[in-house]
């Protein structure tokens, strides 16, 4: 049974006591504090590892109020510090350690800020890099990128510089060019990604022009969560289509 991470009981999230209950009981024990929390939510923190329920012989969850705590934990460390899931495991799988953890500011802001966050901070900023940067990290020359920019594979951020996550966008485009692949066949890749971008939009958009700060935050996790599924359903697909395993 997974530990309750120590420092996390302090926000008034129910437990379950000492007996297992059923996910359906989970959800309303978490959604005073987590008004936006479904049942879907807590499946997918499970099958990304964060929470390992019992299973009754008919196949039925079973949470304990560890579980509950362990849930609740996930959820401020998404909603109050904007953190993907694979650090917030990371996080909790140190504190089970009796490890120091040291988080982000509530808020996104860095933890050692006086929190003077002005206007539209709710959205944590992303880190930029410069060209000459990009050029260095990716490996490639000026001919090269100005290509990439060209069919919209790569574009500079407003103001001037690249989003850091653009270097990986750069190095797979030139690992597609050793299988002799240009820019301009993956166009499509592009696309689809645009397509499948707008539509976690759809999802986060109405979240976003929540008044509450605690909802925009929520936002930003459930964008970063749905990502992170059409990532994995665009594998799943291609790897159908092709009638192919990949390891």
């Amino acid at each position: 049974m997974q530990r309750t991470p120590t420092g996390g009981a302090g926000n008034g999230t129910a437990t379950a006591g000492d007996r297992l209950v059923s996910i359906g009981t989970v959800l309303n024990l978490l959604r005073d504090e987590f008004p936006e929390v479904t049942i879907s939510k807590i499946r997918f923190l499970e099958t990304e590892g964060l929470v390992e329920p019992q299973r009754t012989a008919s196949g039925y969850r079973k949470f304990s109020s560890d579980h509950v705590e362990r849930l609740a934990q996930v959820l401020r460390m998404q909603r109050d510090h904007y953190l993907p899931l694979k650090v917030i495991r990371e996080h909790l799988d140190a504190l089970e350690r009796g490890e120091q953890v040291r988080l982000p500011a509530a808020g996104g802001a860095d933890e050692e800020s006086d929190g003077a966050a002005g206007p539209g901070t709710d959205r944590p900023t992303a880190a930029r890099i410069g060209r000459d940067e990009l050029l260095a990290a990716a490996e490639v020359g000026e001919e090269e990128l100005d290509v990439w920019e060209s069919y919209g594979l790569i574009s500079p951020l407003p103001g001037g510089g690249y989003d850091a996550e653009v270097v990986t966008v750069a190095k797979l485009v030139a690992e597609f060019g050793r299988f002799g692949l240009e820019p301009r066949h993956l166009r499509a890749v592009k696309a689809a990604a645009d397509r499948e971008a707008d539509l976690v939009e759809q999802v986060v958009a109405p979240l976003r022009r929540h008044r509450n700060p605690q909802t925009r935050a929520h936002a930003e996790a459930t964008a970063k969560e749905l990502a992170e599924l059409s990532v994995k359903l665009h594998s799943a697909l291609i790897q159908a289509a092709l009638g192919v395993r990949l390891h």
